[in-house]
């Protein structure tokens, strides 16, 4: 008899519960008095987008420091936001570790020079253009404002559609560093 006499009481606190549980929201809601609601606009600010994969990190030469600036001045007079900075500064790290490369003999890949491994066969002017860091780097650019929605895209898709590597994804690994780095001298 105390058995049934527990269930029934159980029974009961749990209906007790389950109509406080299903009332009390409405009950709760019938007490408030009416708002008169107008939407509200939000304002959500965008944060830079993750880095990809695994990141690599070399420690820079005065050179490449150098060109690090140079990048960032001219992505500046091309009235480009960071994102751009930091896109064209990891292409540069991952074809030439920042460093302006003249023409390598047999290590060279075809006849890519400078910042970004540009090659004059295909268009992207003459070998003493594409080894200035300034005129690289807006020709990169160039090519970067031709992307559509290059600014909301991953970096190593932005950078490969403009690159052409036989190495799309290789970019990534280098979006970190150039975020710091873009950070670091942008306002500098």
């Amino acid at each position: 008899m105390n058995t049934i006499f527990r269930k029934s009481m159980l029974s009961v606190a749990g209906l007790a519960f389950a109509g406080g549980v299903f009332a009390g929201p409405i009950a709760a809601h019938a007490a408030t008095p009416a708002v008169d609601a107008k939407p509200v606009a939000v304002t959500m600010q965008q944060s830079a987008p993750k880095p990809q994969g695994d990141q690599s990190h070399i420690t820079l030469t005065d050179e490449q420091s150098a060109n690090v600036k140079a990048i960032i001045a001219a992505t500046k007079k091309a009235g480009l936001p960071e994102r751009a900075a930091v896109i064209s500064i990891a292409t540069s790290l991952q074809e030439s570790k920042l460093e302006n490369l003249g023409h390598l003999g047999d290590m060279n890949d075809h006849d890519s020079l400078g910042l970004f491994q540009q090659r004059p066969s295909s268009g992207w002017g003459t070998p003493e253009q594409i080894t200035d860091p300034a005129y690289s780097t807006t020709a990169f650019l160039k090519g970067l404002k031709q992307v559509d929605g290059w600014q909301d895209m991953p970096l190593t898709d932005a950078a490969q559609t403009v690159q052409v590597s036989a190495y799309p994804d290789a970019y990534a690994q280098w979006e970190q560093q150039a975020t710091d780095l873009v950070a670091q001298h942008w306002n500098s």
